[in-house]
Parts: structure tokens; sequence; C-alpha cells
């Protein structure tokens, strides 16, 4: 039987806080996309440094940066893997195309991250 992962969120919740297994994997992964490179007290190589890189022009050398930087974050989870990325340029900011697969369940799943550089935000789809 698979390790059962329990965690809670209060981001996007209603009235349901408790999290399990990929989708707390994704909330670790959203919090740690959130965090800039070296904002974290104590843990100067923890976060990303997407946020560092929005204004920069999208060549060859940047989107493997960031590839490194995207690969570097999902797989400092043990319950996670890289299986692919894309990056976008938009009007606003970058799109970060993930494919992650759940080593626990074998199971993998796509995600979608937003960077925009004038609201400062990450959002998901």
């Amino acid at each position: 039987m698979a390790t059962k992962y329990h965690g809670f969120s209060t981001i996007d919740q209603v009235k349901k806080f408790k999290l399990t297994d990929f989708e707390l994997v994704k909330r670790d992964l959203l919090n740690h996309f959130s965090i800039r490179k070296g904002e974290k007290l104590l843990q100067p190589n923890f976060g990303s440094i997407i946020w560092n890189m929005l204004f920069e022009p999208l060549t060859e050398e940047t989107k493997a940066i960031l590839v490194e930087d995207v690969r570097r974050i999902v797989n400092y989870d043990p319950r996670t893997n890289v299986t692919g990325i894309i990056i976008d340029q938009l009007e606003n900011g970058l799109q970060i195309q993930v494919e992650i697969m759940y080593l626990p369940e074998n199971m993998s799943s796509k995600l979608t991250l937003m960077f925009d550089n004038q609201s400062n935000a990450l959002s998901v789809s």
C-alpha cells in the first residue's frame, strides 16, 4: 500500500482545509515557486529565481536557466519527478507548463504556472 501524505492549506479553500497525496504535493510545489530564492530565513537556496527573470528576454539561454530552476524545485520533493517542461512568454510574464510524475502512485499530471510581472502574482490552472 502506498504511503498516504496528509497536510492542510487555507489557500483557495472554503471549508475543506485538509489535503492529501497529490493535492498536498501540488500545494507544496506552489508554495516553493511562490518564494523568491533567498527570501526564506536560514535557507538561502530555497525558492525560485523565476521572479527575478520575468523581465529578461526569453532566449534559449534564459529558457535553459528557467528549466533548470523548475527541475530543481520539483525534484526537491522526493515524491515527484519532472517529465516535461514548456516555457512560454506572455504579455505580462511567463507561463510554465510542468508535467509531474507523482511517484507513490506512478501518476502523471500537468501543472500550468503563470507568473505575472505586473501583479507580482502566481496563478495556477
